[in-house]
């Protein structure tokens, strides 16, 4: 294609991250748009992309996080889309982003459904993902989709339902366009994005993807909410029972399916990690301590 740089936008870092890899191996220029509250909890992913060569821009608009980022990678692709190509890291904007995402996720659904027929002999009954824009959870969804396997996407409640203390777009919000898609939005009283807020850098975003707004309305899958206590609570839950440190995205999963568990009274539940919490343990300490 004859582009020399790579553009992409990041929350929690892991795109970000995997994007400077790809970049360094191949020897492009790379740049990430982070907010400025974004690169400071996520410190050790920012550090990640600096060693490898990446280029990481502070957004200091706005909420200074994740859709401010995307703000920015947009404008930036708008203005060298010549030289450049945007490698957007969620199933978000303009056809056919969210498609080649959901695309290039499904390895991770096609891949845990085959090791989990392998492990036990039969499909899960249940597959938890969190959901912010919805790019984990779309290609772990991808797996299972035709299958007879329930599915439960789940967003920040955050700090509580009042606009602006959680980001659960598809359950509080309502139809709207932004970042160049049709979805389900959380709005303000003029029409546009409202402000929102999660304890995970990656699911503090006011819409989640088309494909999932369209899932919600057949009824494929069911989304809910967990908030910031039980987020924390199973962050470190996981961390002492399983050895396992999550990311602080992945562990609304893991709280959702705890409770989940409790209620299915046998069975079983795949639960994606949609990202290491290494990351997130400087802030996790910072801010809650040892539990």
């Amino acid at each position: 294609m004859g582009k020399k740089k790579v553009i992409a936008e990041t929350g929690a870092g892991q795109h970000g991250v995997a994007l400077a890899t790809a970049a360094a191996y191949f020897g492009l220029e790379c740049d990430i748009y982070m907010g400025s509250v974004d690169i400071k909890k996520q410190a050790p992913n920012v550090a990640r992309m600096k060693i490898l060569g990446a280029n990481v821009v502070e957004v200091t608009e706005g909420l200074q996080t994740l859709k401010e980022a995307v703000d920015a990678a947009f404008k930036a692709y708008a203005n060298e889309y010549k030289d450049a190509i945007y490698c957007i890291g969620s199933v978000l904007g303009p056809h056919p982003f969210p498609m080649m995402v959901r695309d290039f996720q499904s390895v991770v659904g096609i891949e845990a459904r085959e090791q989990f027929i392998n492990m036990t002999g039969e499909l899960p009954d249940a597959v938890v993902a969190c959901v912010g824009g919805g790019s984990n959870a779309m290609g772990m969804f991808a797996g299972f989709l035709n299958d007879p396997v329930d599915l439960y996407g789940i967003e920040p409640l955050g700090r509580g339902e009042k606009l602006g203390d959680h980001a659960a777009s598809l359950k509080y919000g309502t139809e709207g366009i932004m970042h160049g898609f049709n979805s389900i939005m959380l709005k303000d009283e003029n029409g546009e994005p409202a402000p929102v807020y999660s304890v995970a850098s990656g699911l503090d975003y006011p819409s989640s993807g088309p494909e999932h707004a369209f899932l919600q309305e057949i009824g494929r899958v069911k989304y809910d909410v967990i908030n910031d206590d039980e987020t924390i609570d199973a962050f470190f839950e996981l961390s002492r029972m399983e050895g396992i440190i999550p990311a602080i995205e992945s562990a609304h999963a893991v709280a959702y399916g705890m409770k989940l568990a409790k209620t299915l009274g046998k069975g079983s539940v795949l639960i994606n990690l949609s990202g290491r919490g290494d990351k997130d343990m400087d802030y996790i300490i910072e801010k809650y301590g040892i539990r």
